[in-house]
């Protein structure tokens, strides 16, 4: 049920550290890209926070078809001090900024710039 995955996620976001292997087998093993918003939002989350390099794919796909609902990523992005997460960021908002709702396109610019 994707209610239950998305509380299994949101547990494991609480988690300090997860290892390369264990993401790969929750991408694997459930199929995240292919979820409701709700699951790939966090999803996208635990790439973030773990900085999971190799599924930065899923993210970029999630903020440029997801433009409403990932506001809270760019936030993610720009306060995790990773300068490949925070061009990822500017790329993103730069492919979608003339699609994007005017408020949340202030609200990102003001983040990312």
């Amino acid at each position: 049920m994707p209610e239950q995955l998305v509380l299994q996620l949101e547990l494991l976001l609480m988690e300090a550290e997860l290892s390369v292997t264990s993401l790969r087998t929750i991408q694997r093993t459930y199929d995240v890209q292919n979820k409701d918003t709700e699951v790939r939002h966090r999803w996208c989350e635990l790439l973030v926070k773990h900085k999971y390099t190799q599924a930065y794919g899923d993210v970029e796909h999630f903020l440029i078809h997801h433009k409403a609902m990932g506001v809270y990523l760019y936030g993610e992005l720009m306060v995790q001090e990773d300068s490949g997460q925070q061009v990822l960021a500017r790329r993103c908002l730069s492919l979608v900024q003339d699609e994007m709702d005017q408020s949340a396109h202030r609200v990102v610019e003001e983040m990312v710039l």
